[in-house]
C-alpha cells in the first residue's frame, strides 16, 4: 500500500502578524508581497517553537529600523536562484520599508569570507544582521563581537549551532526534515514502494544537508523498507557538481531507479548526465527540492517527477520579527514557514509561482 502524498496548502498571502504569535496555524489575511516578477509571494508562517525572547530579555536597545544600519550576508554565490531570490526578498523589503542603509556582502561560497564579512559589518556601526548562514558552527568570533555590542542577529535559511537569544535572536526557515519526508513520499509514489535509490547530498557542515538527509531515510526506512538506497555523495548544492556525481552514479549503479537531490541545482545537474548518457525523461525518478522555475520546467517536460519547495522569500518575514522584537513583543527562537510540493498534477499550472 502506498503512504499517502503529504501536500502543503499555501495561502497567496504574506502573513506578517504571526512571526511571534503562538497561534500562527491560524493566520488572518494580510497584504500580499510583491516580486521583482510581479506575482504574489507566499510567504506564511506555519507555527514558532521554543523559547519566546524580548528586548529586554536580550539587553538591547530599541532602534528606528529605517534610520539604522541593516546588514544581510549572503552566503552562496548567485548564481543559484535561490539565493537570487532570497538577495532580491531582503532588498525589495528593505526598500519598501524604506530602511535607508542595507549593506549587503556576498561570502562566494567561502565561509572564512562570510566570517570577515560580517565582522566588517559589525565594524561598519550595524544595529541589526540578517545572516543567510553558509555553515551551522564556526561562528563565534562573529557571535562575540555581535553581542558585545548587543546586535540582534536572525538567521534564515540555515541555523547556526548557537544559543537563541543570546547569541542570536531567531531562525527562519522551513523544517528541512519536514521536506526530507514529503521528498521521500514522493519518491516512494513514483517507485511503487521498491527500487534502488542515490541521494545527492547538499554540502556538508550545515543544518539543510542533515535534516534532508534524515528526513528522507527515516520516512523510507518506515514505509518502504524494499527502497535501498545505494548510493550517496555530496553534490555541494551545485549544478556542476551534481552532474559529475550523476555521471559517476551511472558508471557504478546502472541499475538505480531514483535520484534523490537535496537542492533543484544538483536535480538539473543529474538530468545533464542523465541526457549525456542516452536516458529518456522518466527513465530514473528524480525528486528535488527548492522550487526553482527551471526545476517546475522540468516536471512538466517529463525529466522530474517531484520537487518540495523551500521558500528563500524571507525579506517580509525578517524585517516584521525584528519590527515587533524591537516594539518589545516576545519573538520565538524559530519561525517556519510554510512550503508547496510541485508534481505533475500541478507543474504547468504553477510554473508562475515558481523562482
Amino acid at each position: 500500500m502506498k503512504p499517502p502524498i503529504r501536500t502543503a496548502t499555501l495561502a497567496l498571502a504574506v502573513l506578517l502578524t504571526a512571526a511571534g504569535c503562538a497561534k500562527a496555524e491560524a493566520p488572518q489575511s494580510a497584504p500580499a508581497a510583491t516580486s521583482t516578477a510581479g506575482q504574489q509571494v507566499v510567504q506564511t508562517p506555519t507555527g514558532s517553537a521554543g523559547a519566546n525572547c524580548t528586548l529586554q530579555q536580550f539587553g538591547g536597545e530599541k532602534f528606528d529600523l529605517k534610520t539604522a544600519t541593516v546588514g544581510f550576508s549572503q552566503s552562496e554565490k548567485e548564481a543559484n536562484p535561490f539565493r537570487i531570490a532570497e538577495t532580491q526578498s531582503i532588498k525589495d523589503e528593505a526598500a519598501k520599508l524604506g530602511i535607508a542603509d542595507l549593506k549587503v556582502t556576498n561570502a562566494q561560497s567561502q565561509f572564512s569570507k562570510q566570517i570577515t564579512d560580517v565582522q566588517q559589518l559589525i565594524a561598519q556601526g550595524v544595529k541589526l544582521l540578517v545572516i543567510a548562514p553558509l555553515n551551522s558552527d564556526g561562528w563565534e568570533p562573529v557571535l562575540q563581537q555581535a553581542a558585545a555590542k548587543k546586535i540582534p542577529i536572525i538567521t534564515v535559511d540555515r541555523k547556526i549551532n548557537a544559543k537563541p537569544c543570546s547569541d542570536y535572536l531567531t531562525f527562519i526557515g522551513s523544517d528541512f526534515y519536514e521536506q526530507g519526508k514529503r521528498a521521500a513520499d514522493q519518491m516512494i509514489e513514483a517507485l511503487s514502494s521498491k527500487g534502488k535509490v542515490a541521494i545527492l547530498l547538499g554540502a556538508p557542515g550545515n543544518n539543510v544537508t542533515t535534516e534532508r538527509t534524515n528526513g528522507f531515510k527515516d520516512r523510507v526506512k518506515e514505509a518502504a523498507p524494499e527502497i535501498e538506497i545505494s548510493f550517496e555523495q555530496t553534490g555541494e548544492f551545485a549544478r556542476e557538481k551534481g552532474q559529475q556525481v550523476t555521471e559517476q552514479l551511472i558508471q557504478s549503479n546502472p541499475d538505480i531507479n531514483g535520484i534523490y537531490a537535496e537542492n533543484d541545482e544538483m536535480a538539473l545537474g543529474a538530468v545533464t548526465a542523465l541526457k549525456g548518457a542516452g536516458k529518456e525523461a522518466g527513465d530514473i525518478k528524480i525528486v528535488s527540492v527548492d522550487g526553482t522555475r527551471s526545476a517546475v520546467q522540468a516536471i512538466a517536460d517529463g525529466w522530474l517527477h517531484a520537487v518540495i519547495e523551500s521558500n528563500p522569500r524571507f525579506g517580509p518575514l525578517a524585517f516584521s520579527t525584528a519590527q515587533k522584537f524591537l516594539d518589545g513583543e516576545a519573538i520565538p527562537e524559530k519561525v517556519i514557514i510554510s512550503d508547496r510540493d510541485y508534481d505533475t498534477s500541478n507543474a504547468k499550472t504553477s510554473l508562475g509561482e515558481a523562482y
